[in-house]
């Protein structure tokens, strides 16, 4: 009996990160559920999904990040799909944006780009072969009043999937975007209702989309997609095309 891929997904205790676990299982993954602080969710979500297995990390912080590689190397010793799903975003206008907010949200991009470069080096390219899929987000692309650190960012991850794209083509390692638009998830139910019901209207299907919705794109990427590299796939139901 061959041994189950391994799958890491960041940010993973609630919403899409969530939604991506339990689909990646059901495809025969071994996951890996990341949380730096929903530890009770993390873990009840583990429980549910044969194999899984939870890791801790604030990957704002490089020492930690590096010690999330050596657990998972003690729990799997291996990496097959990385997917680079948490996030973090401060809201507020420029003006009164703090410089402590800016670093907040950029020393996670940061420490996402440190993650990436690890399991590439400890793992995908030993193993000569693996996939990553980083989620970014619509604004990233058209941009969002009171997010700049937060657009900035998720624009930053798909250079770095083009960019990686063009580093890994040879090493059999793909790199892909996965770009949500207006997802129900804790983080858009937090929202006035009358921004709500604003980027609804812009929305041509109508709706917001579900985090298993954006979890089943990024299923397709980590264990299809053989010829889908350095793009980005909006999952938005038309309300930017990319």
């Amino acid at each position: 009996m061959s041994e189950a891929p391994v799958a890491l997904v960041t940010g993973a205790g609630t919403g899409i990160g969530s939604a991506c676990c339990r689909r990646l299982a059901a495809a025969g993954f071994r996951v890996g559920v990341h949380y730096r602080c929903s530890e009770a969710a993390a873990h009840r979500l583990a429980a549910e999904l044969p194999g899984a297995f939870t890791l801790q990390a604030d990957l704002a912080r490089p020492e930690e990040v590096e010690a999330l590689i050596v657990a998972l190397k003690e729990a799997a010793n291996r990496l097959d799909v990385l997917v680079n799903n948490a996030g973090f975003n401060v809201n507020a206008p420029l003006p009164a944006m703090k410089l402590d907010d800016y670093d907040a949200v950029a020393a996670l991009t940061r420490g996402t780009w440190y993650l990436t470069k690890l399991a590439v080096r400890r793992f995908m390219l030993r193993q000569g072969a693996g996939r990553i899929i980083n989620v970014s987000s619509v604004v990233g692309h058209t941009g969002n009043a009171g997010q700049v650190p937060y657009t900035m960012a998720k624009a930053g991850l798909d250079a770095l999937t083009k960019s990686l794209a063009q580093e890994l083509a040879g090493r059999s390692i793909l790199v892909n975007s996965v770009a949500p638009g207006f997802i129900d998830t804790d983080m858009t139910r937090e929202l006035p209702e009358g921004i709500r019901e604003g980027v609804l209207q812009r929305v041509p299907l109508g709706r917001m989309g579900q985090a298993e919705e954006v979890a089943e794109v990024v299923q397709f990427l980590a264990s299809g997609a053989t010829y889908v590299h350095g793009s980005v796939l909006h999952v938005n139901g038309g309300l930017y095309g990319g």
